[in-house]
């Protein structure tokens, strides 16, 4: 039985590297071999940036929600555990944009909080 070469499929994985090294520095996007731990890396740092967008964005969240809730006479615990009372369930995310784009809606909201308690 005649042997088969590996070439072209060698080929293909190569450039498919290569390709996702596009625009590295240096021998990174020149040299397989360094372009190949280079994508893996770059594979890791792109799941974990993933991870701590969302990490990010909750801290964000959090940081406007309790500001605003201190502007109104209230500390963020209190708010949220007042919310909670009141059977009021917005997201933070929600929450947050209401407290950077709606201060009047939101000032209402704290108003039912402190009712609630």
């Amino acid at each position: 039985m005649a042997r088969i070469k590996g070439a072209m499929m060698t080929r293909k994985r190569r450039n498919k590297v290569l390709k996702a090294a596009k625009g590295y520095w240096g021998a990174k996007s020149k040299h397989f071999k360094m372009a190949k731990q280079a994508v893996l890396k770059s594979g890791n740092y792109a799941f974990a940036g993933r991870k701590m967008k969302k990490r990010d964005f909750r801290r964000l969240w959090i940081a406007r929600i309790s500001a605003q809730a201190k502007v109104n006479g209230m500390n963020y615990s209190t708010f949220m555990h007042g919310l909670k009372m009141a059977g009021i369930d917005l997201n933070r995310k929600m929450l947050a944009d209401l407290a950077v784009s709606d201060k009047e809606a939101f000032a209402a909201l704290v108003e039912k909080a402190k009712a609630a308690l």
